[in-house]
């Protein structure tokens, strides 16, 4: 899938994610084997948040991984779930049960946070889904303050492997028609494999991390070298 600008990834973007806000947690389970859960973990060790920290998971969608950092530190004193996609942070107000995670409409090109607000910035699966990756992660390591990480999850460009190429497979051939039966966007379904292939392989999004200015960048790989979390400290 392409896009004539910027402007029309944009939104696309964002009606996409509208429409499949409902049906979002049910198909990452569904597509990732229940994996997703683990991931949200790993995210929130990574943050390192400190007791009484302060946590911005940026594209938070419906939540989880607000949820789980309170779950794993209810000290906290600060965890912002920030989306530009309110259905999705509607269905997640659901969810909440009293947790008390600070809801934002919040754009990561531009977010409207003040510089070193935060102990940890934190995203999953919102990277590919950006229309400069360069400008999103200067303005997540602006609001970092200085010590602190940013952590990103993301399924980047599928490696020129055996499983590469038969997850990219199941990405493109079985995952849309599970995506539609479940949501009814079949189109949605499609998006999100054309997007992993238009997105960076892990060592060029480390290098784009470094070039923001964050230092210590590491990678792990996950699911059989599908999945990748990201780790730079500010």
């Amino acid at each position: 899938m392409t896009f004539n600008s910027a402007e029309e990834k944009y939104t696309y973007v964002n009606e996409m994610f509208g429409r499949i806000a409902r049906r979002y947690d049910l198909m990452n389970k569904i597509m990732t084997g229940g994996q997703d859960v683990r991931w949200r973990k790993l995210v929130v060790q990574a943050a390192n948040l400190p007791p009484g920290g302060a946590l911005l998971d940026i594209a938070t969608g419906t939540g989880d991984i607000a949820f789980e950092a309170l779950r794993r530190h209810p000290d906290l004193r600060l965890v912002v779930g920030a989306d530009f996609t309110l259905p999705m942070m509607q269905v997640g107000q659901t969810r909440a049960h009293g947790q008390p995670v600070r809801w934002s409409a919040a754009d990561t090109l531009r977010l409207p946070f003040p510089d070193n607000s935060f102990d940890a910035v934190a995203s999953g699966f919102l990277m590919r889904n950006v229309v400069d990756v360069s400008a999103a992660l200067a303005d997540q390591a602006r609001v970092c303050r200085p010590g602190g990480r940013v952590v990103i999850l993301e399924i980047p460009r599928p490696a020129d492997t055996p499983f590469g190429k038969f997850f990219k497979f199941y990405f493109h051939r079985i995952v849309p028609v599970i995506g539609g039966i479940i949501s009814g966007q079949r189109d949605a379904y499609n998006y999100l494999p054309a997007s992993a292939d238009a997105f960076l392989r892990p060592e060029e999004l480390k290098r784009a991390m470094e070039a923001v200015g964050l230092k210590n960048v590491r990678y792990r790989m996950l699911m059989f070298g599908t999945v990748a979390l990201h780790t730079g400290e500010k």
